[in-house]
């Protein structure tokens, strides 16, 4: 059986987000620059159907976030959509366009109930009103003998690993502060970590926790 792992990235003073998340800001002011040291990446570019980019010590690190994923789980506003009852009609259909990089069934914690939405490229949502416990064990089924990847954002990681269900997190540690936001370890109780790894790269480092029970 897979284990349940997230890669997310981080600023300095422990942001996962920056502050005034909006619908037209999802990762809130400078939330942005997290993800920076990853645009230019030839695995990054592959994943999202793009030509080009660089190799560093990076590169493994990202081929390494869908290696053997079977399927996902993220929070609603990852999804996108903005809070409360779905809107439009049909439904707004998330933040990652027609062909979503994930390419697997994602189980998406909402307490506003939907019909499964099927993308291309394998991606299908599915909406959990149950909770993530719910969440986690129907991507366990999906993933089989593969891993299940929490894609984010902070507040559902920080459910998992509340509710015991996270082995492993990668924290992309990024030079830069944001003052305010969403803390990636803001409630996770009484928790404790182990670190088995990490890569130094451009513009980022890599620290590799196991979750301790």
């Amino acid at each position: 059986m897979g284990i349940v792992r997230c890669h997310i990235s981080v600023s300095l003073d422990g942001y996962a987000a920056g502050p005034r998340q909006s619908l037209e800001n999802p990762l809130g002011e400078g939330g942005e620059g997290l993800h920076r040291w990853a645009f230019e990446l030839d695995a990054w570019r592959r994943e999202h159907g793009r030509d080009g980019g660089v190799t560093n010590a990076s590169s493994a690190v990202v081929e390494e976030v869908t290696a053997n994923v079977g399927a996902g789980v993220m929070g609603r506003s990852m999804f996108g959509g903005g809070p409360g009852p779905w809107r439009g009609d049909p439904p707004w259909r998330g933040w990652w366009g027609d062909d979503p990089p994930f390419h697997t069934p994602v189980f998406v914690l909402t307490h506003h109930e939907r019909a499964p939405l099927e993308m291309e490229g394998g991606t299908t949502f599915h909406f959990v009103t149950d909770g993530v416990d719910v969440a986690v064990a129907r991507a366990r089924d999906a993933a089989g003998d593969r891993d299940v990847a929490v894609h984010g954002g902070a507040d559902t990681v920080q459910q998992t690993i509340r509710a015991g269900l996270l082995d492993e997190i990668v924290v992309h540690v990024t030079p830069l502060t944001l003052g305010g936001g969403s803390r990636l370890f803001e409630d996770v109780g009484d928790a404790t970590f182990e670190v088995v790894g990490a890569v130094d790269a451009p513009g980022v480092t890599h620290v590799r926790y196991r979750v301790v029970r």
